[in-house]
């Protein structure tokens, strides 16, 4: 059965000035999805859902339709909204914030019944990650509770805008992930990569340390796993208008009770990603270059 891409595409862009997973990067208006799109069906992925929200669900549909990708891949659709909570719960009225990456994952329960990868909108993750995400997805085989996630090397996914943070991700001997802390204020300088501890002292990490970008692999019973941990966030949250049901949060909840294992999947491709406007000319660089060498073609869908 071939593996499915659910693509995290319902952000607002309040830090970019518009929805820039609909901002035209690539040559002939390729947007970072389509290049993420194009990896996944040279992959030997056979569906790509969308989460997207209803306000600009209509434009969304007539750009993202099947017939855009040529009809080489299936395409769906799902829409994330505040009140897609469980019924026991009252949503309050002053929240505006949605509720987090994995919130996003649980609305396309109902669509997706095989191995799945998950990738955000608004990140380029390399042909690579693709190739070996989709070979681990593909080859498990009915398994459940055995994940995966793409590891990066850190220095394969600094920004030139300046300082970022990072999940730091730990292993075990047979490559399962063990952790995943959260780093911040991340930079080069000097040629040295380091974070800035809780006493604001810059504290060194190694070029191949292994980060997540937010991309990865689950089999189908991840949703009823995020509904049951979804319920008690919501009992515990619900009066925090700015709290978020993270991805992190679920996965480190299954590891650390052994309910699941998540293999980390080492690649050396090249991440990069937009969240200030700042950031565009060089991902429109970064795509040419690529474009240059050969590794996608000037136009992604002619």
């Amino acid at each position: 059965m071939k593996p499915t891409l659910l693509i995290l595409a319902a952000g607002m862009g309040s830090r970019y000035g518009s929805l820039k997973q609909m901002d035209g990067l690539g040559p002939n208006g390729e947007t970072i999805m389509d290049y993420s799109v194009y990896d996944a069906i040279r992959a030997g992925f056979g569906k790509v859902v969308f989460v997207i929200r209803e306000n600009f669900e209509k434009d969304f549909r007539e750009v993202f339709s099947k017939e855009r990708y040529g009809n080489k891949i299936e395409v769906d659709y799902v829409l994330q909204e505040l009140d897609k909570i469980p019924s026991q719960f009252a949503l309050n009225p002053e929240r505006t914030k949605p509720w987090g990456t994995n919130h996003a994952v649980m609305m396309a329960k109902e669509v997706i019944n095989e191995p799945f990868a998950v990738i955000n909108a608004d990140d380029f993750y390399g042909k690579n990650a693709f190739a070996v995400l989709g070979k681990y997805l593909s080859e498990l085989n009915g398994s459940s509770n055995q994940y995966c996630m793409v590891g990066y090397y850190l220095g394969n996914t600094l920004s030139e805008m300046g300082a970022v943070s990072r999940g730091v991700c730990s292993a075990d001997t047979e490559g399962n992930l063990t952790s995943v802390v959260e780093r911040t204020h991340i930079e080069k300088l000097d040629g040295v990569i380091s974070y800035k501890d809780e006493a604001g002292n810059l504290v060194a990490l190694g070029d191949k340390t292994i980060v997540s970008m937010n991309m990865w692999g689950f089999t189908p019973d991840y949703f009823e796993h995020s509904d049951a941990m979804f319920s008690d966030f919501l009992a515990n949250n619900m009066e925090n208008i700015k709290s978020e049901f993270f991805i992190p949060l679920v996965v480190n909840n299954l590891i650390s009770t052994g309910t699941a294992k998540l293999r980390v999947l080492d690649t050396d491709a090249q991440w990069f990603g937009v969240t200030y406007q700042g950031d565009r000319p060089a991902v429109i660089e970064k795509l040419n270059s690529l474009i240059a060498k050969g590794e996608y073609p000037n136009n992604l869908w002619a």
